[in-house]
């Protein structure tokens, strides 16, 4: 008899603690959620400021957003709060505490949500999406493709034409080398600090940003790709 108490005692303290961790884990989300966030599509071709706050709204908190919202991101006009759902989920929800749809954090401060049929949205800090933003007007322009050992190989231009919801029409220049005018990028977006290259055919490239200020293509090879900026 003295086991089974001891046992189901064992069983209590832990669904205790279990029951504080938890509690501790959406009281210290709740607390980074607080504050101005944009929601975006994935290139933040369609953007909208979400305010969110520490107060009780029905089923969730408050929040507001701002008057472009509706224009930018239709689904937005049914979202009246916010709440957190289990241990990390970020929901944007409906009168009825219904969700909009739901966010779950992929990085430090960045948060991906789903919504069928229409695609992944972002959901992050607004001083930091703006500040992509001015990274991302940084890339606008003329840039030259180089192999390791300095070797021009190709011009191209990115451009902030739009091409689509999410991505951006770029450019070659004649004469470039043969792997690059077959790959032939015809658009190009900033994700995650990488500067991502497409052709037509589906083909992606990836940059990364290295220690010199230069942009290699990922993964590195023993003859790398390089992209400087004109």
């Amino acid at each position: 008899m003295q086991v089974v108490r001891a046992v189901a005692f064992a069983v209590a303290a832990l669904l205790a603690a279990t029951g504080v961790a938890h509690a501790q884990d959406t009281t210290t989300l709740k607390k980074e959620m607080v504050g101005q966030w944009e929601l975006s599509t994935t290139e933040r071709s369609k953007t909208c400021v979400v305010t969110m706050k520490g107060d009780a709204a029905a089923q969730g908190f408050r929040l507001e957003l701002e008057p472009a919202c509706k224009a930018a991101l239709p689904f937005t006009k049914d979202i009246v709060a916010w709440s957190i759902k289990g241990l990390d989920i970020v929901r944007l929800q409906d009168a009825s505490g219904e969700s909009v749809i739901d966010f779950t954090e992929v990085e430090a401060g960045i948060f991906e949500g789903l919504r069928q049929g229409e695609g992944v949205y972002i959901l992050q800090d607004l001083a930091a999406a703006r500040s992509m933003a001015k990274s991302m007007d940084q890339m606008i322009g003329d840039w030259a493709m180089v192999r390791g050992n300095g070797q021009p190989i190709c011009g191209i231009t990115l451009t902030n034409t739009e091409a689509d919801q999410d991505n951006f029409q770029v450019f070659l220049k004649p004469k470039c080398d043969a792997a690059i005018a077959q790959f032939n990028p015809t658009q190009w977006r900033l994700e995650r600090g990488q500067i991502i290259l497409m052709s037509k055919s589906g083909e992606v490239w990836q940059f990364e940003a290295d220690d010199n200020a230069q942009w290699r293509r990922v993964p590195d090879t023993a003859d790398p790709l390089i992209m400087l900026r004109q």
